[in-house]
């Protein structure tokens, strides 16, 4: 299925608004004043006390007439000091890049606990060195996706991007609308694959920058993860960063992701570079994953279910997926070079067997959320997250027995969207929470208006 490899970017672009809102906490203080009826009503209690000749008359003294024209009146000193919106701004700045650290460290130890299917992705970028047989290229697609989908749904991150009932209904349209204009641009003889590459491999770098550093923090010595590059006070200034360092880490990922592009771009054959194409696609999924949530589950069902008769229709009914998978070149697509033709025969139209990238973020999507699910609801007996995945892995590996059986392209999501979901419906009734399961919503995390205003 290639759909989504191509309006996935598009269809996932939402925009953030922040409002600024100032907040003056007010600290309520209680005023102590002495009066007449006070001193009286002490007089009496003190003449009508036993020993009253020896008793002292309480009277009101100049000492707390002062202490309480202080309470009133309190002193203008540096606690009290009213902080101004730019010292504000400054210091929600240096609170967010805490925070972002405090989330980066998690993140490392995250990949550190999952580090053999990372191990198990970084060793199948070898295989196209050993061949470029049918059976080679399947474990390919199947490692990355399954492995992906994994430690994509494990991964921890910092905020998402919910999404509605409403944008899932929606999802199929907006889908048909883009892949449609993209085609009718190819049958009319416009080229549109590198306004649209360049865009695409942009936001892929800055992908390969936030993925990557957790996991070269569990690659290089300790200090790479604490060392700080000095910017100069100007800079700081101009671009607002709160702070006059730079973290190493984020930098180094950063010219990683620019190299990346820029090799994309370097005047060689796609054969050539074709695993720089799969690294910028794959950081892509990674961050697809992290920063979306389905919201609950019935959101995700509809959306996979729209979209597996989308995708049925578009490959089934119409050249129009194929087209647009093979004409468009741009890193949203998961490529092995395709075993050489029989002698004889045609060459190929197109030299590689391809795996759309929305055939690993939709599904991937949904997978998850079951993690999110396993958190609230504990199950007894099986994890949702582990049914998911594996419902996934056998989904796919449906996909390609049909595929070699037929020598005919497939539409993904017609076999992964009900393993996906239908594994999770079978566990939840095993666990006796088919009910909670259906109705799972995740629950809205308040964000903190001082911080929304940053």
């Amino acid at each position: 299925m290639q759909w989504s490899t191509i309006t996935l970017p598009l269809f996932f672009l939402s925009h953030l608004s922040d409002a600024f809102v100032v907040q003056i906490p007010s600290k309520p203080f209680t005023v102590h004043l002495s009066s007449n009826n006070h001193i009286a009503s002490t007089s009496r209690l003190n003449a009508n006390t036993k020993g009253s000749d020896n008793a002292i008359e309480e009277k009101p003294s100049f000492t707390s007439f002062f202490t309480n024209i202080s309470n009133i009146f309190p002193s203008n000193n540096n606690n009290n000091k009213i902080e101004s919106e730019e010292e504000r701004l400054m210091r929600l700045k240096r609170e967010e890049l805490e925070k972002l650290e405090l989330n980066e460290q998690e993140r490392t130890i995250q990949v550190q606990k999952d580090k053999l299917p990372y191990l198990f992705l970084f060793a199948l970028q070898f295989l196209p060195l050993i061949g470029t047989d049918r059976i080679l290229s399947v474990l390919y697609f199947w490692g990355v996706a399954v492995s992906t989908v994994y430690v994509g749904g494990r991964q921890i991150t910092l905020d998402e991007e919910r999404v509605t009932k409403e944008n899932a209904f929606g999802a199929p349209i907006g889908a048909s609308i883009s892949i449609g204009v993209l085609y009718l641009l190819i049958k009319n003889g416009l080229d549109p694959t590198a306004l649209y590459a360049i865009a695409v491999s942009l936001f892929g770098a800055l992908a390969i920058s936030d993925v990557g550093v957790p996991i070269l923090r569990n690659i290089f010595p300790e200090n790479f993860a604490t060392k700080k590059i000095k910017v100069p006070e100007n800079v700081s200034n101009s671009l607002k960063l709160g702070t006059d360092e730079l973290p190493l880490d984020g930098l180094v990922t950063l010219a990683l992701g620019l190299s990346c592009t820029a090799l994309y771009w370097a005047p060689l054959v796609m054969e050539q570079k074709f695993l720089v194409s799969n690294f910028i696609a794959w950081a892509l999924a990674m961050t697809s994953l992290g920063v979306i949530s389905l919201g609950s589950f019935q959101t995700g069902a509809i959306l996979l279910a729209g979209l597996f008769f989308y995708d049925i229709f578009w490959v089934f009914g119409t050249d129009v997926m194929m087209t647009v998978a093979t004409k468009i070149e741009a890193p949203v697509k998961f490529l092995y070079t395709a075993p050489s033709p029989p002698p004889g025969a045609e060459p190929r139209a197109y030299p590689f067997s391809v795996l759309g990238l929305g055939d690993v973020v939709i599904p991937g999507l949904f997978v998850r959320f079951m993690g999110k699910m396993d958190q609230v609801l504990q199950p007894q007996k099986f994890s949702y997250f582990n049914a998911s995945t594996i419902g996934y892995a056998a989904g796919l590996s449906l996909c390609f027995v049909v595929n070699e059986i037929t020598q005919a392209g497939q539409p993904a999501l017609l076999y992964l969207d009900p393993a996906c979901v239908g594994s999770a419906l079978a566990c939840g009734a095993v666990n006796g929470q088919l009910s909670e399961v259906w109705n799972f919503e995740e629950e809205i995390v308040e964000v903190d208006d001082e911080m929304k205003g940053n």
